[in-house]
């Protein structure tokens, strides 16, 4: 398969070019965001048999001041892409996020259930979803949550940062969700992209995050605990540690559909997360 991948180093894609070294990836440099019919061209000259879009505005609380700049390369950029994808009758996956819920309660969210983003974020990527949808086209739309992996910026490098200097970190616990290693999420779409291919009644909404579910404090445990770094984790309400962007309290995501139609299943997370610090070179014996 001719697969076209718009993203190149970010945590997801750099997790597809590992997995799918004859991919052609477009970074910035080849594919700017912030021009969509740039975006529909490069499908267009590069001809391919699916698309991935791995790409994407995730600073979540520079959106908050920046929303305009955010929408167009979380709404406008994968509108332009799906609809290049279904005037050629080729799918595309586009990634999103548990962002575009409101965070109550405490069951899992379905792919089905009301959306209320909190805040620009995940205003401009439920904008998004709507113009994938809006296209027509094959598509499949993957929410997805907490993402980390050996790249970029995340929550568990974050915390291996700064437990080279603190021996003691309050972190909050009553956000709930569930960690998702970047590189189970690359295996997801390319599972995704080939079954579309062949069977476009696949086309949908679709969650996937990795279990159990858990707090970020409990998170930043069992960081600690499989990197061997003695740190005291605090527990501590949101309201102690503000931020421009309100995060949802629920996280939680229903993966039942996913499993029930591609056959992935949802990934533990702890294992993912010894892989991840094998990558970056970090031991319990560190």
């Amino acid at each position: 398969m001719r697969l076209l991948v718009f993203g190149q180093s970010g945590q997801v894609a750099t997790e597809l070019a590992r997995r799918a070294p004859g991919a052609r990836f477009l970074g910035r440099d080849r594919a700017d965001l912030s021009d969509p019919a740039a975006c529909a061209a490069a499908i267009a000259e590069q001809n391919p048999e699916a698309v991935i879009n791995a790409a994407a505005w995730t600073a979540v609380d520079r959106a908050e001041a920046e929303e305009a700049a955010a929408r167009v390369v979380n709404a406008d950029a994968p509108a332009a892409m799906a609809a290049e994808c279904a005037k050629r009758g080729i799918p595309f996956v586009h990634v999103s996020t548990d962002y575009v819920f409101d965070g109550s309660g405490e069951r899992p969210w379905l792919p089905d259930d009301p959306t209320g983003p909190l805040g620009a974020y995940g205003r401009t990527k439920l904008a998004g979803e709507h113009g994938v949808r809006a296209a027509g086209g094959t598509h499949a739309i993957l929410r997805t949550s907490w993402v980390f992996s050996a790249h970029g910026a995340n929550f568990v490098k974050t915390m291996l940062r700064l437990s080279e200097t603190r021996d003691a970190l309050s972190v909050v616990a009553d956000q709930i969700g569930g960690p998702t290693p970047a590189g189970a999420i690359a295996s997801a779409c390319l599972t995704i992209a080939q079954e579309l291919a062949t069977d476009p009644g696949k086309t949908g909404t679709y969650h996937f995050a990795g279990h159990p579910d858990v707090s970020w404090a409990g998170f930043a445990r069992e960081i600690f605990a499989q990197a061997g770094r003695p740190v005291a984790v605090t527990d501590i309400p949101t309201a102690a540690y503000p931020t421009p962007a309100k995060r949802p309290a629920n996280s939680r995501l229903d993966c039942t559909s996913l499993t029930q139609t591609f056959g992935i299943a949802r990934p533990d997370w702890r294992r993912g997360l010894a892989e991840v610090l094998h990558d970056i070179g970090v031991t319990s014996d560190t």
